[in-house]
């Protein structure tokens, strides 16, 4: 089957995830973390995920809101509507701090990294929103894991605090891609100079480009801000990254 359930094994418990593979042709292919938004698992996840898989990988989509236990999929335009779920939600994605992200990254590696469907012991990652926060955090803190890694309208890149992504750019050995959102609030135009100026004194591989016309959400099909041309050169940019560092 294209899309297994899977559990990996962390340090704070037990993390549900989806295991994604091509639809068609026989295994192994380069291996995946595909990490969620804040709006949590849901089908527009699962079709992303598979979507990802269909051009030749094994992705690993796992749950990093496992600590608060099963949860309906969530309705986004519902919830942004809603203060309480709002709020709620918030609480969730704060919860997310960085040691949670690397302690749960390594789980993540390790799991992927022993399965049959997977070739190779360097990975790529992705991710949207906090996700594309996720991704980065995890290529500095995994270095010789990470091939490459992507951030779709990620929020918090350069924040000036002392768990930023663009802390620990000198760890950082994977080509990265960030693609960013204009007048993002989660991202606004001193975080940018701040992760250029990081990335270019780390002498990091990356490109970095701004969606024109593109808010916080475009390449998520069922968030407020999506954006049909800006999702689609998206995916051109993401599939051309992995085609050439994982092959």
């Amino acid at each position: 089957m294209p899309r297994q359930d899977v559990t990996i094994a962390t340090s704070d418990g037990t993390c549900p995830a989806s295991l994604f593979t091509p639809s068609t042709g026989t295994g192994p292919w380069p291996g995946v973390i595909f990490f969620m938004d804040g709006l949590g698992i849901r089908p527009a996840m699962w079709e992303m995920g598979q979507k990802l898989a269909d051009a030749g990988y094994t992705v690993l989509l796992p749950d990093a809101y496992y600590r608060f236990g099963a949860y309906p999929p969530m309705d986004p335009p519902a919830v942004f509507a809603d203060e309480a779920r709002r709020a709620k939600l918030m609480e969730w994605v704060g919860s997310l701090t960085r040691a949670r992200k690397v302690a749960d990254t390594q789980a993540y590696l390790k799991f992927i990294a022993t399965r049959p469907e997977v070739k190779g012991q360097q990975f790529g990652a992705t991710g949207y929103c906090m996700g594309g926060h996720a991704a980065i955090t995890a290529a500095g803190a995994f270095p010789a894991s990470f091939a490459a890694a992507a951030s779709f309208h990620g929020g918090y890149l350069g924040a000036d605090t002392p768990d930023s992504p663009h802390q620990f750019a000198s760890a950082i050995k994977a080509r990265l891609y960030i693609g960013a959102a204009v007048e993002d609030p989660t991202f606004p135009v001193e975080q940018e100079a701040r992760l250029k100026q990081a990335l270019d004194t780390a002498k990091v591989d990356y490109e970095f480009e701004i969606y024109t016309g593109a808010h916080h959400g475009f390449a998520v099909r069922d968030l407020p801000a999506y954006k049909p041309e800006a999702a689609a050169r998206h995916w051109d940019v993401l599939l051309k990254l992995f085609k050439e560092t994982l092959g």
